[in-house]
């Protein structure tokens, strides 16, 4: 295993943990780009580009970018979240030459105004099926009530009236704005030839203009407030509930993560045990989610609509325990056993590795190998833990509720 990484002088960066013993190799462009980049007016844009890449290059039409995908058998697609946008594919290490062209050259898409006006009504189906399908975008309404202001208070796939509004021209310009090799990484892993990824990135990017790329990343101020939206036509009553936590450059995330585990993993935690197992809610869970300036510990909880007011109690009154008596030496030697578990097994697909690699460098211009990132997670102590309780408490936090009932309120112990 070595981890190999080269800069180009437009900017652009390649980082590979290369594995001559892999069955595969996974390669990945990671734009620095997302919702949070966005202004109101083009709220969506990184989201509905990521689809307009697929559409055609000067050079190939959507169905040749098809078409070579599944010729050579590759498992790939793309995503966008509040903060990246990210094109990948895993294929057997013999296509990588043709894998990597492809991913090259639609990373310079023609964008085309006819393609455009088609696939502006894919996106806005898009928008109305998450609004009509469970958890109706709980999630993202919980994001934009606490980040009230903030960059990451904007939704990835925008809204039915900004999408509506937006023209090709304004997505070019945003294209122009963010897509800088700068601002562009290119991960692999696996069983790959490096110097060869690095002379056909050459030939890809030779053209590859850079400019300058801004990101406001500011943390984000504590928050409190608790919101019932009405869905009736939803059978079960979906909650999310955020307050903020330690952000992609803070040594405490290990510490949350395993805070989160214990708390809220989907099964064998405090949450599973005293809401799922007794059957006080179908599914129950916190997880933590890291962004550049700041970070939120989430908590999901879906359940039956009668039950939803005693289970906001029964999470107050658990994350009240949790601050004042911290957590026990034997749930965290458990939480590391299936966090470090996790990892190990999902080191072994050369897709997931990309993944990590790509992102970590996106973020923190920082290589972790397994190994790194275990010893990382056997070190916390339960003072740490104690530690981020007190820096990042649940109970400051934001709620919201979605379905048929909108007579729910926070409990008097959240208040």
């Amino acid at each position: 295993m070595e981890f190999l990484k080269h800069t180009f002088d437009n900017g652009l960066q390649i980082v590979a943990e290369c594995n001559p013993k892999a069955y595969s190799s996974a390669f990945g462009f990671f734009v620095n780009t997302g919702s949070r980049d966005e202004s109101d007016e083009v709220s969506g844009v990184s989201h509905f580009l990521e689809h307009m890449v697929f559409k055609g290059t000067p050079t190939r039409t959507a169905a040749d970018v098809n078409r070579e995908l599944d010729e050579i058998g590759s498992q790939s697609n793309a995503y966008t979240s509040e903060e990246h946008t990210v094109y990948y594919a895993a294929v057997l290490p013999e296509h990588q030459a043709q894998v990597v062209d492809l991913l090259g050259d639609i990373m310079r898409p023609s964008l085309r105004e006819e393609d455009f006006e088609v696939e502006k009504k894919v996106i806005l189906e898009e928008i109305a099926k998450y609004e009509d399908q469970p958890p109706f975008g709980a999630a993202e309404k919980c994001m934009a009530v606490h980040f009230e202001g903030h960059p990451l208070g904007k939704s990835v796939l925008g809204t039915t009236e900004s999408v509506t509004a937006l023209t090709v021209q304004q997505m070019r310009a945003y294209f122009e704005q963010r897509y800088s090799p700068g601002n562009i990484v290119l991960a692999a892993a696996g069983n790959l030839d490096f110097p060869a990824l690095v002379d056909q990135a050459a030939r890809i990017s030779a053209n590859w203009q850079p400019f300058a790329v801004h990101r406001d990343a500011p943390r984000a101020a504590p928050r409190s407030a608790f919101v019932a939206l009405e869905k009736p036509q939803a059978v079960q009553q979906y909650v999310v509930q955020i307050a903020n936590g330690p952000a992609v450059m803070d040594d405490d995330r290990y510490a949350a993560r395993l805070l989160a585990n214990v708390l809220g993993d989907d099964s064998g935690s405090r949450m599973f045990w005293e809401l799922v197992d007794t059957g006080h809610a179908e599914f129950a869970s916190i997880g933590t989610y890291e962004y550049q300036g700041t970070g939120i510990q989430m908590t999901f909880v879906c359940c039956a609509p009668d039950d939803c007011a005693s289970n906001l109690e029964k999470i107050y009154q658990l994350q009240e325990r949790a601050q004042r008596d911290g957590v026990r030496e034997d749930e965290l030697e458990r939480a590391k056993s299936k966090i470090c578990s996790s990892l190990v097994l999902q080191a072994e697909r050369s897709a997931s590795r990309m993944f990590g690699i790509g992102t970590g460098w996106l973020q923190r211009q920082q290589y972790i190998t397994v190994r790194q990132a275990v010893e990382r997670y056997q070190a916390i102590t339960v003072a740490d833990v104690a530690r981020v309780l007190e820096a990042y408490p649940y109970a400051i936090n934001t709620t919201v509720t979605v379905g048929p009932k909108t007579d729910l309120s926070a409990p008097a112990t959240g208040k």
